[in-house]
């Protein structure tokens, strides 16, 4: 592909003369059904017009595609044992999703839809003469440069960039160069980044790659911890359980409506995810549009970046330097260290429960539990889990707290911070996986369960005095605190305790009825209710 006259001054001849990275076809995935053709949605019926904006579909397919292409890598294995952070690495496979939006490659290609959608745009504005509509042939071919970015392309920008060592600049002379064979486009290629600063592309690069990742790779899985999570509740929800408050037993409940306990936590968190705005701004190097209304007075600037910013799926922010403030990302990621919060409580309660031999983990076999005991089946999902929520909110804390920050009109230090969102979220992909494959593990020990509930009659003295307090019998805590504080309480204690009681005779039947077993109040019916109070069907997604 020749390169276009106007990229031949000196000032941009070095990086044309560098080897060009070719594409190469794309490899045959052996066992894959074969992608069917993109539809494409015009917007006139039959014979769309030199003005008519060709819309076409968008599906994730691309992102499926880079990460088939990362796995047929020719050394995975060599890349992965060498790999400098654990995601990239030991735990490739369990987030692998999110590597086609966060790394490098996502970026680069979210940074080229944006310079392409933008060049579109202005063919759309009467005012911008210089850049007249687009026909169909052109529009479809300018789509193709978006929708068949592979990674070849992406190593092509990458050699570019190491001659001008500006990355997003790299990206324009690509598609100055990508864009040449087009006699359309050619005539119009000192119009791709027209009037933008960096940010004004970066800012919606991120902001795409945020809400689809989000709404694609994270937001379905934490709904899958949910679930599986609610299914403990309704399965057990008749299971009588012991309390600890303060690590000492405590009024019974039941296993069920502990579980129902954390999904109406979640649930309530995971609904907020739907009341952040993902913006973005286009507004040039201070926020202003100096530059384009210098260029086209006439226009009415920020009315078309919203046009614009919106047209994205994205918000518009109106106010802003030169860089969009990040406040949402912060809303965001807060969102995710609260639920990661209530995710390292219910791993803490599993991995309490299953010590105190209320679960069994089911073993599989050929897995070792320790190097030295071979009895051993230990709670390491539950344990993983806790530890990469950890890691994971200290990395979305710091996000959250830096980026908002940046002095007068703008540095830089957000642009090295932003290039870790994908960490921080890559390692609460691998904690709420790990939490779902312990609850898979899990098998309820009705035999440990009921031994601790037989041991612990005492805990049937708040009913007791509760009762004798409404018949007028004096001083009931105390007489009651009396009896168990300290001290061995049987069934046969508490039943001559009760039987002494001056209580109607129908009142003390069902007094001496109760057990540790059956002294539940309305935990099962709670438990059972979860299923009409969180909507988990819908799942939840940044709109």
């Amino acid at each position: 592909m020749s390169a276009p006259p106007s990229l031949k001054p000196p000032a941009t001849a070095a990086f044309l003369a560098a080897p060009r990275v070719t594409a190469a076809p794309r490899a045959a995935v052996p066992g894959a059904t074969t992608q069917p053709p993109r539809r494409l949605r015009c917007s006139a019926a039959a014979g769309a017009g030199a003005g008519d904006y060709v819309e076409t579909s968008a599906p994730l397919d691309w992102a499926a595609r880079s990460v088939e292409a990362l796995e047929q890598a020719t050394d995975l294995d060599t890349f992965c044992m060498m790999a400098l952070s654990p995601l990239d690495g030991r735990y490739f496979r369990f987030v692998k999703d999110l590597m086609p939006f966060f790394s490098e490659f996502g970026l680069i290609r979210y940074r080229v839809l944006v310079e392409v959608k933008w060049l579109l745009k202005l063919s759309q504005i009467p005012e911008v003469t210089e850049v007249p509509p687009f026909s169909e042939e052109a529009q479809l071919f300018l789509d193709a440069v978006i929708q068949d970015f592979s990674i070849d392309d992406a190593k092509e920008v990458k050699q570019i960039e190491k001659i001008t060592n500006h990355d997003v600049k790299a990206v324009e002379y690509y598609l100055k160069q990508k864009c040449s064979s087009n006699p359309e486009v050619e005539k119009v290629l000192e119009f791709f980044h027209f009037g933008c600063t960096s940010e004004d592309i970066n800012n919606l690069s991120y902001g795409l790659a945020l809400k689809e990742a989000v709404n694609t790779v994270m937001l379905p899985v934490m709904c899958d911890v949910c679930i599986a999570i609610r299914t403990l509740a309704t399965e057990n929800a008749h299971v009588p359980l012991l309390s600890r408050t303060h690590g000492q037993p405590a009024s019974p409940t039941t296993l069920g409506k502990e579980m129902a306990n954390f999904v109406a936590r979640l649930y309530d968190i995971g609904k907020s995810f739907s009341e952040v705005k993902i913006l973005g701004k286009f507004s040039g190097a201070v926020g202003n549009y100096n530059a384009d209304v210098v260029a086209y007075p006439e226009i009415d600037w920020p009315k078309m970046t919203e046009e614009f910013v919106r047209s994205l799926g994205l918000q518009f922010n109106p106010y802003v330097t030169q860089i969009e403030p990040h406040d949402y990302i912060a809303k965001l990621f807060n969102l995710f260290v609260q639920f990661n919060i209530v995710l390292t409580d219910f791993d803490r309660d599993m991995w309490a429960y299953i010590s105190e031999g209320y679960f069994k983990q089911i073993p599989k076999a050929g897995e070792v539990g320790s190097s030295t005991m071979p009895h051993k089946i230990n709670p390491i999902n539950f344990e993983n889990s806790e530890g990469n929520f950890s890691v994971s909110n200290g990395l979305l804390h710091t996000l959250s707290m830096k980026l908002p920050i940046s002095r007068l009109q703008r540095d830089l230090t957000d642009s090295t911070v932003l290039r870790n969102l994908g960490v921080g979220l890559g390692h609460s992909l691998l904690a709420y996986k790990a939490t779902i494959q312990g609850i898979q593990k899990l098998q309820v020990n009705r035999i440990r369960l009921d031994e601790d509930l037989d041991q612990t009659w005492e805990v049937l003295a708040e009913a007791v005095q509760t009762v004798m307090r409404r018949y007028g019998i004096p001083e009931p805590y105390e007489k009651l605190k009396e009896m168990t504080r300290g001290q061995a309480v049987t069934k046969e204690s508490i039943r001559r305790f009760i039987e002494s009681l001056d209580l109607p005779d129908d009142v003390r039947s069902s007094l001496l009825e109760l057990t540790p077993h059956t002294y539940i109040g309305e935990a099962e019916k709670l438990a059972r209710d979860i299923v009409n109070v969180v909507d988990l069907e819908s799942g939840f997604k940044i709109e």
